[in-house]
């Protein structure tokens, strides 16, 4: 179903639907040529204002250039007949009327169950959307009822939307009613722990596909205020977003502030005290929630059930960050969010065994791999035939840590020696020698990427790691064709939908039996999360955009709205404390000037792979990326 919220579909003093906000030609788009039309009416004994609306309406749609197959309304006389009309339109219209009257018609037609089989499109036209909600605000605005102790301010809806409007604005914000201001003595003492929209003719609301955006100039009217929400000309999306651990790292606030630019509810749940999250993200969480320790399971569930409990529904629940995958797909599998991985599917791309069968299924080679858990002949065996070295690394691990690289038989026995209680749980590659690349996209629930990346490891991160070099690696200015090929192939193998995600491979430096040509790319792991540290910054230096954006665009409205600028290489030092260098920090700075884009001091959780002090330049062309690595790390 889709359904459209407004106040009124025309401007006022106007007898078409407006184009503001593309609201007449999201509607064309999503009726057959000639629908077939059904009005419901909100006063269905009251025949004169029924043959008012009824002609209104229908000139407004032969103004408005849409030529109907039929156009009925359904009012007492026809009732008996209420299933079979609404089931048998393209478009049903409820029609706009006094709330509580048309809410009795909707119960006595039974159309909240009627509504729940109806596949096409609804139209709420001010009472009408009002009652779509699941529970209804029906505020007073006949005489009498703001000072009658019996009316019923809240009813059963229809239950198609949790959104609550009072429609109308630039008619409600000076209304009087019973010697009481609508909106200031009326409405806004009504939103204590409540929720409404408010906003002029013209623009609305459209839901689809469990996504809801508003389009047009709004409010929003909560806890005693009103505040405005939206500008016209612009959207805002209707979204109940958990983060978790959004502090960390730091630059995860800029996801907090591309949700919140996009009307998103972002409602934050760590470890950390609130006044140490700097300010960007503090103005960007609508709450949050602190608990003892993220690691516990329990404590997490019971923040999300009070957001839950709070906000209705949890549309996302997300870190972004590979820690806490598991936590997130069993948040997600318990609160039934369908955004994203949940538990049935995490050990697909949490256990790098589990990720070949995926590689296999989309015919993307890989290095050969065996479980240690077979045993020491068994993996003696495998080295023979693959020829040492070899690589083993734990089977649910992230990154270099715990990875290590085996040159014969008697550093293979001594790995067995040292892990005798837990080498079960690592897997043994054969060892493939290449340029590490990275593939680093952003996908819709289509699965098309909408931002593409490409990342270059000179100097493979097992090696930093193992032997503390100094970290350099850069985004290149555009994505190699053969890259985005494999690259889209693997997220169609591995079944992913609205995320961010990390893709790591390495090109051949020669051609190898069973994998490929030199140049070639061979899958090596895929990571359900943005690139580490300062990656995603380095890709908006590159690409003159804004990632953060971009995803949070993904989010809300499933498509990119945030473009690209000039193209740049962006190069990436870490230098380690304790070296000596030959050019000193301010040498850096004087020589490169403006293309030094970020430089600051990397957190400690992050410094064993990417060193302690950051450099990060945006660089022309590949020998100015080779100077600035030989100049800084000197």
């Amino acid at each position: 179903m889709t359904l459209f919220l407004t106040g009124s579909p025309c401007c006022k003093g106007e007898s078409f639907f407006t184009s503001e906000g593309g609201f007449l030609q999201s509607l064309r788009q999503r009726l057959p040529e000639v629908p077939s039309v059904l009005l419901v009416s909100a006063a269905p004994d009251d025949e004169s204002y029924n043959k008012y609306v009824f002609e209104s309406t229908n000139e407004c749609f032969d103004h408005s250039g849409i030529v109907c197959s039929s156009f009925l309304m359904l009012k007492r006389s026809n009732a008996s007949a209420a299933e079979e009309l609404v089931l048998n339109a393209d478009l049903v219209v409820l029609c706009g009327g006094h709330v509580p009257t048309q809410n009795r018609f909707f119960a006595e037609l039974g159309l909240r169950d009627i509504m729940q089989r109806y596949d096409g499109v609804v139209l709420g036209c001010s009472a009408g959307s009002m009652n779509c909600a699941e529970y209804v605000y029906s505020h007073p605005e006949l005489p009498g009822e703001a000072v009658d102790s019996t009316y019923c301010r809240w009813l059963e809806g229809l239950g198609l939307t949790s959104i609550n409007i009072v429609p109308h604005y630039e008619d409600v914000r000076d209304a009087w009613l019973d010697g009481q201001r609508l909106i200031d003595d009326i409405v806004l003492k009504d939103s204590y722990l409540h929720r409404f929209y408010t906003f002029e003719d013209g623009s609305y609301i459209l839901s689809e596909n469990g996504r809801s955006t508003l389009f047009g100039e709004a409010w929003i009217l909560e806890e005693g205020r009103i505040r405005k929400i939206c500008d016209k000309g612009g959207t805002y999306c209707f979204m109940n977003f958990v983060f978790i651990s959004p502090h960390f790292p730091q630059t995860y606030s800029h996801f907090c502030a591309g949700l919140r630019a996009n009307g998103v509810n972002v409602l934050g749940i760590a470890d950390a005290p609130y006044n140490e999250l700097n300010d960007e993200l503090r103005s960007s969480l609508t709450e949050y929630y602190r608990v003892d320790n993220l690691e516990d399971y329990d404590q997490v569930y019971r923040a999300v059930a009070f957001f839950a409990h709070k906000y209705g529904r949890i549309d996302w629940i997300e870190s972004n960050n590979e820690y806490w995958l598991e936590q997130n797909a069993a948040l997600r599998t318990d609160f039934n969010v369908c955004s994203g991985i949940k538990s049935d599917s995490i050990r697909f791309i949490k256990e790098k065994s589990e990720m070949k069968k995926c590689y296999r299924k989309g015919r993307i080679p890989t290095a050969k791999q065996i479980k240690v858990e077979e045993g020491y002949d068994a993996v003696l065996e495998f080295a023979a035939q693959t020829s040492y070295p070899i690589i083993i690394k734990p089977d649910n691990g992230v990154g270099a840590e715990g990875t290590f690289k085996i040159m014969n038989d008697n550093e293979l026995k001594s790995f067995f020696e040292s892990h005798p209680s837990n080498y079960g749980a690592f897997v043994a590659e054969e060892f493939i020698t290449g340029l590490l690349v990275s593939y680093d996209a952003i996908y819709n629930s289509k699965s098309e990427p909408v931002f593409e990346s490409m990342s270059v490891f000179p100097t493979p991160i097992m090696d930093v790691v193992h032997e503390q070099l100094e970290t350099c690696y850069y985004v290149a200015k555009e994505v190699p064709a053969a890259l985005a090929k494999i690259g889209r192939r693997t997220v169609k193998a591995f079944g992913i939908k609205s995320r961010f995600v990390h893709l790591e491979y390495f090109q051949l430096d020669k051609d190898r039996e069973g994998l490929g040509k030199k140049g070639d790319y061979v899958g090596l792991e895929v990571n359900m999360r943005p690139a580490g540290g300062y990656t995603p910054d380095m890709m908006n230096f590159a690409h003159s955009t804004d990632v953060f954006r971009i995803w949070a665009d993904m989010v809300a409205f499933d498509e990119s709205r945030t473009g690209q600028g000039e193209q740049y290489i962006c190069a990436y030092v870490g230098r380690r404390d304790g070296r000596q260098h030959k050019h000193s920090h301010e040498e850096i700075l004087a020589k490169y000037g403006w293309r030094i884009a970020m430089c600051q001091r990397m957190p400690d959780a992050l410094a064993s792979a990417l060193g302690n002090m950051v450099y990060i330049a945006r660089l022309d062309n590949d020998e100015a990326k080779e100077e600035f690595f030989n100049f800084v790390t000197e």
